[in-house]
């Protein structure tokens, strides 16, 4: 199919763009990478009046790290933060990047653009919400940030309204004594998830916190601390801590996998993915931030 006809302006600032959509009266359409947007848009699943690209705004097209956090303007390409040095402050992004579709289509998307499209199955809204990013939102109003967590409402949905363009994200930089584990499993590589887990432990003076986000589970990303199931797989592991998360771990697979099966996956079967994956990267995490807080050797 080919897209509805629509409208299309390029704004040079940032205060044009925001004018430019505003003006459409709810008839807008944000683009910039357009590898979530195009398809929906050939498909006919979308009919905006107006796509107003942001490509051609300075300001939006940044990378770098400040006050603890890597900022990643609405512009930026995924392939740049895979390429980029600076991105290493944040190794979850190193680890779920090469999942994202293909390069091909990376070249061209944007880490802002996956975050706005919220595709429950995709890996970077997944990331956000276990680091608990905050993405910066600019509408007529001004510019206010927004807690990943809260930022995902449902699937394709989010907390920006129809004025509002992402116009950034922040990671946290990680820390010594975090680690970080990410895997999922799909029909062929590049596909969205079946199932898939992002976590982070962190290991500070003998305590241990941990938190897992599934993706591909349910209608938007979900995360939950798991900081009782991995000490009582460590009081009972015997040296194996991913195999003794999986007792754990199966009431976690019940509360976050709330999908309704389909012609790929039924529940009970993301459910068991879930769990496997689960256990093996927060044993994965585990032991990462055990170097990283210098506990073992590296």
């Amino acid at each position: 199919m080919k897209a509805a006809p629509f409208a299309y302006v390029r704004p040079s600032s940032l205060p044009d763009a925001i004018a430019e959509l505003a003006s459409t009266g709810g008839g807008g359409k944000v683009i910039a990478g357009g590898q979530s947007l195009v398809p929906v848009l050939a498909m006919r699943l979308a009919r905006p009046e107006t796509l107003v690209d942001i490509t051609s705004v300075p300001e939006l097209d940044h990378l770098g790290v400040a006050g603890g956090y890597l900022e990643i303007g609405a512009t930026v390409r995924q392939r740049r933060i895979e390429r980029d040095p600076v991105s290493a402050a944040v190794p979850l992004l190193g680890m779920a990047l090469p999942w994202v579709g293909h390069r091909e289509l990376r070249s061209r998307g944007t880490v802002c653009g996956s975050l706005a499209h919220a595709d429950p199955a995709a890996e970077l809204p997944a990331v956000a919400c276990c680091l608990n990013a905050e993405l910066t939102v600019t509408g007529p109003g001004g510019a206010r940030r927004v807690p990943a967590r809260e930022f995902f409402s449902g699937a394709m949905t989010t907390a920006l309204g129809a004025d509002d363009i992402l116009t950034a994200v922040r990671f946290p930089v990680a820390a010594a004594g975090e680690g970080f584990g990410f895997a999922e499993i799909a029909r062929r590589h590049g596909d969205f998830a079946l199932a898939g887990v992002v976590a982070r432990v962190r290991v500070r003076g003998g305590e241990t916190d941990a938190e897992l986000t599934g993706f591909g589970v349910s209608d938007r990303p979900v995360t939950r601390s798991v900081s009782g199931e991995l000490a009582a797989a460590l009081n009972e592991s015997g040296g194996d801590v991913s195999r003794a998360l999986s007792g754990p771990l199966t009431a976690v697979a019940e509360e976050l996998v709330d999908t309704e099966g389909d012609a790929h996956a039924s529940r009970d079967y993301r459910r068991r993915l879930f769990r496997t994956l689960a256990g093996r990267e927060l044993g994965k995490a585990y032991e990462r931030a055990r170097k990283s807080a210098g506990e073992v050797d590296s």
